[in-house]
């Protein structure tokens, strides 16, 4: 019964996003997603149980989820919920594309330098979905995406996509998954990097998935392309840059700059969709001054929540971010 009626939901999604109509009422939904975890901590000292998180003193998965999915939380205005609906910790090395595993003495020379990362660096995904079971999960709605936590050198994307209609995500789509019946994100995590770099990784998730909602449209309407505006590409124009530029940054990462600009980014947070031209003085004291994750958490509370669509696409863009099967290909 329960496949049933998720099946004629997602039917009916399909049919309203293939023939949108424009609203200013439609209410914005909350978007929940269900996890698949996968933490990959091997054991490097087999006499004590000791795992490479602990004797690297990296950080505890626990602390980075419970940040991470906070902050969505609150930049999204609750409308970006997730669930960890299974938890599958891993005592061994992911292995590669053309079957190599790390051994923790090989791992532990290329971290001292004296060894040099394996090549191919991919991990095998399609080993691991075919090990979890994760493209049957998808199709029965058991899961709707997969979250794989590891560390350097480890060989997985910041994110990527699978399920049919699968589309660029930061990188390129995973092939073979088709089965899957939905597309679906797989994120790649790092327990030696903290909160801000997580959601680094999901900004450019957000940037790929927004890129192809708005692609179909053209002129004026593609709205996120506005959004991403930032003074060195678009002079006078500056709204809220990129996961990497803030309105006035003049290269990569450049988040603690100090010279002032005129922005929309307040047009942005309180307007959307009916601007009023409000452009405003703004610095790197807007967004944390150089921290990583105040910039990105900035940048993500400035994304459209609110009811309503235009030109097909809802004013509420979290439903695209978290569930890319909502996006029109």
């Amino acid at each position: 019964m329960n496949n049933l009626f998720n099946n004629l939901s997602e039917l009916f999604q399909r049919l309203v996003a293939r023939y949108p109509v424009d609203s200013e009422k439609e209410p914005a939904q909350i978007t929940q997603s269900r996890v698949l975890l996968i933490i990959y901590d091997p054991v490097m000292d087999a006499s004590d149980g000791t795992r490479l998180s602990k004797s690297m003193n990296w950080y505890r998965t626990s602390d980075l989820l419970t940040g991470f999915m906070a902050d969505l939380i609150l930049v999204s205005n609750g409308l970006a919920r997730y669930q960890i609906v299974d938890r599958v910790e891993v005592d061994e090395f992911p292995v590669k594309t053309d079957g190599f595993r790390y051994t923790p003495q090989a791992y532990m020379d290329l971290l001292r330098g004296t060894s040099s990362p394996h090549l191919p660096q991919e991990a095998d995904y399609n080993a691991i979905f075919k090990k979890y079971n994760v493209l049957k999960r998808v199709a029965n709605h058991e899961i709707d995406e997969v979250w794989i936590f590891a560390f350097p050198y480890a060989g997985f994307y910041e994110s990527t996509m699978g399920g049919p209609g699968a589309f660029w995500c930061n990188a390129p789509p995973l092939k073979g998954t088709e089965s899957s019946r939905r597309r679906f994100v797989v994120m790649g995590f790092s327990y030696e990097r903290y909160i801000g770099e997580m959601l680094e990784a999901y900004g450019h998730r957000a940037e790929s998935i927004m890129d192809k909602t708005f692609s179909r449209l053209s002129g004026e309407a593609p709205l996120w392309q506005r959004f991403i505006r930032y003074e060195k590409i678009a002079p006078g124009k500056a709204a809220c840059g990129n996961i990497h530029f803030a309105p006035n940054s003049q290269r990569d990462y450049d988040w603690d700059n100090s010279s002032p600009v005129r922005s929309e980014c307040h047009d942005w947070l309180v307007n959307f969709p009916n601007f009023k031209g409000d452009f405003r003085t703004v610095d790197a004291s807007e967004w944390g001054g150089g921290d990583i994750r105040k910039h990105h958490t900035w940048w993500f509370n400035h994304f459209p929540r609110v009811a309503g669509r235009r030109n097909g696409i809802h004013n509420n863009w979290w439903q695209y971010v978290v569930s890319p099967q909502n996006v029109l290909v």
